[in-house]
């Protein structure tokens, strides 16, 4: 039957064995990930073979779902019109949805006239793992980590026609709010597509971390690297020095606790917490500072636009720095760490010193 495929040829000894016989998955034939999913369908008394009714949560339910994911929408929207382009002529289609798997956005080529499109491509329509199974929407909420789900995947047999990317999306306060996934019906399969995703869902995080209100905006990135990137970590930090928002690079630079709510700027950076005010205010740029655990990160402390920096720390209207004014900085910096010398600081930024002479003469 899958002769001329042989992944789906593996997948179908994984569902034999562990649909079928309740046996441990083939080794290597899927991911755990998904003998992890199988096996909570399994758990809640479903079959693969039943039909699968995909039914909206009411009405009420569907209204609280878009009022208390604004934030949300608000922050993706750009982002989820930026796919179209990347997807163009794929017919993959993006779905946004809540933490608990509710569809709050559709964006793209969905086919009206399929109803196996129309099906899931609504608002108000549940897709968590307990409605319909085996999804990478489903499964990327359950396990909280960016998936690629194979057709052959999903648990049951009316949703093996769906190829899909899913990864969730953790709110400046560290827990899942959503996600975001990629679906085609019936198309090639397209596995760089879990690469997209997961970037478009960065650019989503770093956008509500951007929004969370703060007094201080602190940007990190590691020695050598430039900071003003979408790679950078964020701080959102109020006016006692409280972290009140963190994007993912920020939670994984400095080894954030999540779900526990945020510490204190002391118990992170081995500083006083008011020279981060001090130095936003002054626009020193750049700084190295040392971490508690012993590392060192570059920091770049930025007022907010509308905000004084702090009562307690002298308070001064700031402005957003322009991201050529960060990339400037950063190269400033370099240079003075190497003494001057240009090409030293050239080849730990990684650029060339014509590069690093173009951007210093701008200024």
């Amino acid at each position: 039957m899958h002769a001329g495929d042989p992944r789906l040829w593996q997948i179908e000894r994984a569902r034999q064995s562990l649909l079928a016989d309740q046996a441990p998955a083939v080794a290597g034939h899927i991911p755990a990930w998904v003998e992890r999913s199988w096996r909570r369908c399994l758990a809640r008394g479903l079959s693969p073979r039943q039909r699968v009714v995909f039914e909206a949560v009411p009405a009420a339910a569907i209204r609280r779902a878009l009022e208390s994911s604004q934030p949300l929408l608000q922050a993706a929207a750009p982002v989820i019109r930026s796919l179209a382009r990347a997807m163009a002529h794929t017919r993959y289609f993006a779905i946004l949805t809540n933490a608990e798997g509710v569809v709050i956005d559709v964006n793209g080529p969905v086919d009206r006239h399929d109803p196996r499109a129309t099906t899931i491509a609504r608002v108000g329509v549940d897709l968590s793992e307990a409605a319909v199974g085996t999804t990478a929407i489903g499964t990327s909420l359950a396990e909280i980590q960016p998936v690629w789900l194979h057709r052959g995947e999903h648990f049951f047999d009316d949703t093996a026609i769906y190829s899909c990317a899913g990864a969730p999306v953790i709110g400046p306060d560290g827990r899942c709010i959503g996600m975001l996934d990629l679906t085609g019906i019936d198309v090639p399969e397209r596995p760089a597509l879990k690469h997209l995703v997961t970037q478009s869902v960065r650019s989503i995080e770093n956008a509500l971390t951007l929004a969370q209100p703060h007094h201080l905006l602190l940007r990190l990135q590691w020695p050598g690297r430039m900071i003003g990137e979408e790679g950078d970590g964020l701080l959102a930090v109020d006016a006692d020095g409280l972290i009140t928002g963190a994007n993912r690079n920020a939670v994984e630079m400095l080894a954030l606790p999540m779900g526990t709510g945020w510490p204190h700027c002391s118990d992170v950076f081995a500083v006083p917490t008011s020279s981060l005010f001090d130095a936003a205010r002054q626009r020193r740029g750049v700084l190295e500072l040392p971490l508690w655990s012993g590392l060192r990160l570059l920091v770049m402390p930025l007022p907010h636009a509308d905000t004084p920096t702090s009562a307690g720390h002298g308070a001064a209207h700031g402005h957003a720095v322009p991201l050529r004014d960060v990339e400037t900085a950063m190269i400033r910096k370099a240079v003075e760490d190497a003494g001057g010398n240009v090409a030293e600081a050239a080849r730990a930024l990684g650029i060339s010193r014509a590069t690093v002479y173009r951007k210093l003469e701008r200024r």
